[in-house]
This record gives C-alpha cells, sequence and structure tokens, in this order.
C-alpha cells in the first residue's frame, strides 16, 4: 500500500532543465510515460546529457518534470546551470528559482501504485497539512533518486521523491 514516509521543503536556484518534452500524445498503451523512459535508458541519452555537468540539485537523480498550464508537459532529463549549452535532438526549459516540498512516496513501482494522481493528491495533501500553498500552475516532479528509488527494501518498495513548488513566502 502507498503511503507518503517524509515531507520537507527545499529551495532551489533558477536551473535549466535539459531532457525531452512530451505531452498527452506520447503517453504509452498503459497511459503513463514508461515508454519514453525505456527510450531514454536504451539510447543512452542520460550518459549524453550527464557528460554536461549536472547540477547538484540533481542529488544523483533522473527527473520527471511536469506542469498543466494548457497542455500537459512531461519532460524527461535531468537539472544543469542556466548558462549549459542544450545538446543537438535535446530541448531545455529555465525552471525558476523557489521553493519545493518534497514527499517520499513508499511503495511497490511493480504494481505501478507509486505513480499517478492518487500518490499526487497524497503529496498535494501532505503538503497543505504541513501549512504550505501550492503555486499557481505549479512545476512538478518526480526524481528518481539512487539509492532510494534504485534499491527495494527487504518487503520489494522503493521510494520516489516527489516535488511541487510552493509559494516561497510560505512558512513552517
Amino acid at each position: 500500500m502507498v503511503e507518503i514516509v517524509k515531507c520537507y521543503k527545499e529551495s532551489c536556484p533558477s536551473l535549466k532543465f535539459i531532457g525531452k518534452r512530451y505531452t498527452d500524445k506520447d503517453r504509452g498503451a498503459d497511459g503513463g510515460f514508461g515508454n519514453k523512459w525505456g527510450e531514454w535508458f536504451s539510447k543512452s541519452w542520460f550518459d549524453e546529457i550527464e557528460e554536461l555537468g549536472v547540477a547538484p540539485e540533481n542529488n544523483d537523480s533522473y527527473f520527471g518534470l511536469m506542469r498543466r498550464k494548457g497542455e500537459f508537459e512531461y519532460w524527461i532529463g535531468m537539472f544543469f546551470s542556466e548558462n549549459t549549452s542544450v545538446p543537438e535532438g535535446f530541448q531545455s526549459v529555465i525552471v525558476p528559482a523557489g521553493d519545493v516540498g518534497v514527499c517520499w512516496i513508499y511503495g511497490s513501482e511493480d504494481n505501478g501504485e507509486i505513480y499517478g494522481l492518487e500518490p499526487h493528491n497524497m503529496c498535494v495533501a501532505k503538503i497543505k497539512e504541513s501549512g504550505w500553498e501550492l503555486q499557481q500552475d505549479p512545476w512538478f516532479f518526480e526524481r528518481y533518486n539512487c539509492p532510494r528509488y534504485t534499491t527495494r527494501d527487504e518487503k520489494g518498495n522503493v521510494i520516489l521523491d516527489y516535488g511541487l513548488y510552493i509559494i516561497k513566502t510560505a512558512v513552517k
């Protein structure tokens, strides 16, 4: 059963996200973007962009960066300093400086319970319960951290970091 095991705030500087942008039309038959993640690994795209010198805010992680401002956007990639050149075949977006409410979602990756609307809504509720307010049309992300996400515990579960940008003046 999926649960939130930790919720905290972190501050991020303005960063350039380099990767590839997808929309709802790019979803796989299961409704997710697992097919695109498979493509990233099979084509070694992470290896290619890691050579650019990733920002420390990546925390040994790959990201699914999202927002819904009109059309839903799902980006796969990593964060870099704003002056990093974008290699051919990749795209970029500047994510402004801000505070992020981060939840650790604990559960099974195999059955998909750590993904989707239910854990998203659980994180939103936990962030609000912590006294923070979401930005209007916020950026949010899945952070696939090594080793939290890559090493299963004795129950076969992992932790997926899930962050949502909050209003900087929010306190707690």
